[in-house]
């Protein structure tokens, strides 16, 4: 590097970069990764780059006599937005692609840091409701059933919004979810409505889980980064302990006004209720996505992958193979395929996985779990159901994470690229060293 202030500039960017990744659910890997081919790129070499769940730090020395340029940047607030993370990586791959200088890369980092959305805050709120009620219909719910859904999704959102609005903790606006989802379920009952009701607060206790980061705990507890990890799923843990305290209270308050929300059972399969099924997972997958922010051409492939994933898990558990397992082939396959679909429409690996598994996120073992504990009868049942949810979402994480370590080296290996990969990439382009010629 020709001058220090050069370098300050590709530190910056650098760390600009890594900070939009993180806060939009990118793993600490993709991030730390993404950041040295950067600073590499632009003739920064061996920078030391620490990236945790609230914070990322970046130094550099020139020569031994020097004194290190140390930057550092907090992750102040977090969500899920597929449509920064896209562009972000876009212009990683621009920059790494000499397609952009230094100069252009920071003007376009901080127009991206500054702009707001493209979407509609409202149609936002609809996709959620439109998720709630792909649940519902997934699960066998009639018309009203996915109409009462769709309303709680709608409510739970510009409530969330409100309160946030107040800069409350995300507890909080768990605790405020899952009773409004409950209490729209117990109003249900009270006025006898030809619906289940347990369906409405399934459907949206699937709708509360779809922003929490079990996916990038695991995916950073796989690839060596456990402090991040830990602090990751401690978020997720706390969020869904949020889930609980609303849907108990909301069920406690159905209990003293003498309503019973009830149990669901899944009645028989047929192949109308399996085509149902699908079509249910492949509405809310690609509704998550459109509420996530993700760019149009992403929703046909979300929905099909979704699709044909609830069929594969459906199938697994029809020919004995267990729940658990049924859900961890469905999302081997989603990790499996994600990475060549998404180099065709050009988005990050991420943006499909989450969508794709929402569908599977296991809301209604929750629901059984939390009720029956409610209620304050078949304890070790209501925890056994909790233990389940908890492996599910286990499941559906590790078995995404070694589909993509499968998927990528058989891509490479395909184009005659090494082996060696540290961890599967969701974000960020995939830098692969030349071959080395074997000795005669």
């Amino acid at each position: 590097m020709a001058e220090q202030s050069e370098v300050a500039h590709t530190l910056d960017l650098s760390l600009r970069i890594g900070e939009m990744l993180l806060s939009n659910g990118a793993g600490a890997a993709d991030v730390t990764a993404t950041m040295h081919a950067v600073a590499h790129h632009l003739g920064v070499r061996n920078p030391i780059i620490d990236v945790t769940f609230t914070s990322m730090s970046i130094s550099y020395q020139s020569i031994e006599d020097d004194v290190p340029l140390v930057m550092m940047r907090q992750v102040k607030q977090r969500e899920i937005d597929y449509e920064d993370l896209t562009r972000v990586d876009h212009l990683v791959r621009d920059l790494l692609g000499n397609r952009i200088d230094l100069a252009e890369a920071r003007a376009a980092i901080a127009r991206l840091s500054s702009s707001g959305h493209h979407r509609n805050r409202w149609a936002v709120t609809a996709g959620w409701g439109a998720m709630a009620a792909g649940v519902a219909l997934m699960l066998g719910g009639n018309p009203l059933v996915c109409a009462i859904a769709f309303v709680a999704a709608a409510t739970i959102d510009r409530l969330q919004i409100y309160m946030a609005s107040y800069r409350l903790p995300t507890f909080y606006l768990q605790v405020a979810g899952g009773a409004v989802a409950t209490l729209f379920a117990v109003a249900a009952a009270a006025a006898e409505l030809d619906v289940d009701p347990s369906l409405v607060v399934t459907a949206n206790i699937i709708l509360l889980l779809s922003g929490i980061g079990f996916m990038g705990g695991l995916q950073d507890a796989l690839t060596g980064f456990y402090v991040t990890s830990c602090a990751r799923l401690m978020e997720a843990l706390l969020s869904t302990g949020g889930i609980i305290a609303g849907v108990s209270g909301g069920l406690s308050v159905g209990s003293v006004l003498g309503v019973s929300v009830g149990q669901l059972e899944p009645g028989a399969s047929d192949l109308t209720t399996i085509a149902v099924m699908g079509l249910g997972a492949a509405i809310c997958a690609a509704a998550f996505a459109f509420a996530s922010y993700s760019p149009k051409r992403v929703m046909i492939p979300i929905a099909v992958v979704a699709w044909v994933a609830i069929m594969i898990s459906f199938s697994m558990r029809e020919l004995g193979l267990g729940r658990i397992w049924g859900v961890a082939v469905a999302a081997f396959f989603i990790g499996l395929v994600t990475y060549s679909i998404s180099g065709r429409i050009k988005v990050p690996p991420l943006v499909i996985v989450v969508s794709a598994m929402v569908p599977m996120l296991p809301g209604l073992s929750i629901y059984r779990g939390l009720a029956l504990l409610s209620e304050g009868e078949l304890i070790a049942t209501g925890l056994l159901s909790l233990i389940t949810a908890a492996s599910v979402a286990t499941a559906l994480a590790s078995g995404v994470i070694f589909g993509e370590y499968v998927a990528q080296p058989l891509r490479r290996e395909a184009r005659r690229m090494e082996k060696r990969l540290a961890g599967p990439r969701l974000v960020g382009p995939l830098r692969t060293r030349k071959r080395r010629s074997g000795r005669s």
